[in-house]
């Protein structure tokens, strides 16, 4: 799995204009009561501050269809914020539309306030589009700007973890872990995958047990857990496959982490076991299948090389 990131987007920004024909009354306004201003003012802070709650939860449930109604309904009335404007960003994210995120996330980074979370949403964006300069970069200024923002610093764990940069790797998911409204289920399990990455299988295992006792249903732990297991050579636990898991893709990745472990005759049976079990057509496994026996090849043919006498 690559690290578990989450979040969120929406449409592009537009402003609706209404003809002119149609308005009745003066199109026209320069002076009036202060004191009417800043009651309308007032109320249409109030009406932005209503939408972006019931905007924030949807996007925390994953409700996006619900979270762009929201949005649009507002833009439609003419309620904005700058708020409203950082959480289409996230619906954008959220919904896969890295490239238009950006662009509407980067105007709103110099906001005192919105700023911060701007920042960790066009980073996870970058982060997600594989531009890992680009996220870094933002996700360092986010984190910089508000040290309470755990999906920055769970984005900015991965990048470093990119980098091999293991101890700074371990700072940010610490952070992350103790920031106020964590996902921890989340940031555990990124934190054991970061642990596989460092070898480090025992540690992997801690965390990874964690996550899923946080969220029993989460499947990235799930699988990790699994590949940990296999690592340390615990075939037959890493291989029980349960309710609706996908046992030939189950069998793919503990083969795929026996021949990382060098177990190559355990890694082609298991590899060969889940081509059998999802068909011929099973790509991956067929590729990890070649790997293993690739490997296995070069490491006879390295056991048979006599080195020559030292002089």
């Amino acid at each position: 799995m690559r690290h578990s990131l989450i979040l969120p987007s929406a449409a592009a920004l537009v402003v609706a204009m209404t003809p002119a024909a149609t308005l009745a009354g003066p199109l026209h306004l320069f002076g009036g009561s202060s004191k009417t201003q800043q009651k309308a003012a007032a109320t249409s802070s109030a009406a932005a501050d209503t939408v972006a709650i019931q905007v924030g939860q949807a996007l925390d449930e994953k409700r996006y269809v619900d979270a762009g109604d929201l949005l649009d309904k507002a833009r439609i009335d003419g309620v904005n914020s700058v708020r409203l404007d950082r959480q289409r960003g996230e619906l954008l994210v959220a919904t896969g539309r890295f490239v238009e995120a950006v662009d509407r996330l980067r105007p709103i980074a110099a906001d005192p306030v919105e700023g911060p979370k701007a920042l960790e949403c066009e980073g996870i964006a970058y982060s997600l589009m594989g531009k890992s300069d680009e996220a870094f970069a933002a996700l360092k200024a986010s984190t910089a700007a508000d040290k309470t923002l755990w999906r920055a610093w769970n984005a900015l764990g991965r990048e470093y973890d990119l980098r091999h940069d293991w101890k700074n790797s371990k700072v940010a998911y610490a952070q992350a872990l103790a920031a106020p409204g964590a996902n921890t289920a989340i940031v555990l399990n990124n934190r054991g995958y970061s642990y596989l990455l460092q070898n480090t299988p025992d540690l992997a295992i801690t965390d990874l047990v964690a996550a899923l006792a946080k969220e029993p249903d989460l499947a990235a732990a799930r699988t990790n857990l699994r590949i940990a297991m296999a690592v340390q050579g615990h075939y037959d636990r890493a291989e029980m496959a349960g309710a609706g898991d996908d046992k030939a893709a189950v069998l793919n990745n503990v083969g795929l982490a026996a021949a990382v472990r060098g177990d190559y005759e355990e890694a082609i049976k298991l590899l060969q076991q889940a081509i059998d079990a999802k068909g011929a057509n099973y790509e991956r496994a067929a590729d990890n299948l070649q790997l293993a026996r690739n490997l296995e090849a070069r490491a006879a043919e390295q056991s048979h090389t006599v080195s020559p006498p030292t002089p």
